[in-house]
């Protein structure tokens, strides 16, 4: 399918307000009962959960300005610290993921960078009642070449997510929750490769990726 970049942008701007919405309008409503409150214990509690739902917030804002926006700068590459970092803030708050990370190279291409984060970005929702994440990614020949493995009790990748990350979905519109994996296939196919997924009765989740990046 294909999409003009007013199109893309109005998807990405539906997913990124959907998923702030959760964690903005807990400091709406946290800073309500603060202001009806007076029992100093109920009071501590409204600023621990102001303090959380805040936490949440910086921690998604910082993770899609790496994974969608132009964040690191003007070179070409971007420090692989900086992605782990985003991953762990986004998934390490409530410790329902445990990360494996498998980069030794300390930078990577921007295309590969927002490639891992979406995939990673994709996997962990898959992962609904937690499990590992493990992220590998490395420079063969000239090539990146990504793969992000999820294991946990329950796995579910809806059928919309593996077709807009393969671009198997035709002419069928994308909505903004496969705006993640859409960017993924658009980079991946541009880079001249493919993503490969596993099918849905395996017992583990794997996304590979190969392709130019840079």
């Amino acid at each position: 399918m294909t999409m003009t970049p007013v199109d893309f942008a109005s998807l990405l701007c539906s997913r990124l307000c959907h998923d702030l919405l959760s964690p903005v309008g807990a400091l709406n409503n946290g800073l309500e009962l603060l202001a009806d409150e007076h029992d100093p214990e109920m009071r501590a509690r409204c600023l621990e959960l102001l303090a959380e739902s805040a936490r949440a917030s910086a921690n998604k804002l910082k993770f899609f300005r790496l994974a969608f926006g132009a964040a690191g700068g003007f070179g070409e590459t971007v420090d692989t610290r900086e992605a782990r970092a985003a991953i762990e803030g986004l998934f390490g708050e409530n410790h329902r993921l445990t990360l494996g990370w498998m980069i030794e190279d300390s930078v990577l291409p921007k295309p590969a960078i927002k490639v891992l984060l979406n995939l990673a970005l994709i996997a962990g929702d898959a992962l609904i009642r937690g499990g590992q994440l493990d992220i590998g990614a490395e420079v063969v020949g000239g090539q990146i070449e990504i793969v992000v493995r999820g294991d946990g009790p329950r796995i579910v990748l809806d059928q919309e997510l593996r077709d807009a990350l393969t671009g198997a979905q035709g002419d069928a519109p994308v909505t903004p929750r496969a705006a993640a994996a859409f960017l993924v296939h658009a980079l991946v196919e541009q880079g001249g490769g493919v993503v490969q997924v596993s099918p849905p009765d395996a017992p583990v989740l794997l996304f590979g990726a190969a392709f130019r990046a840079g």
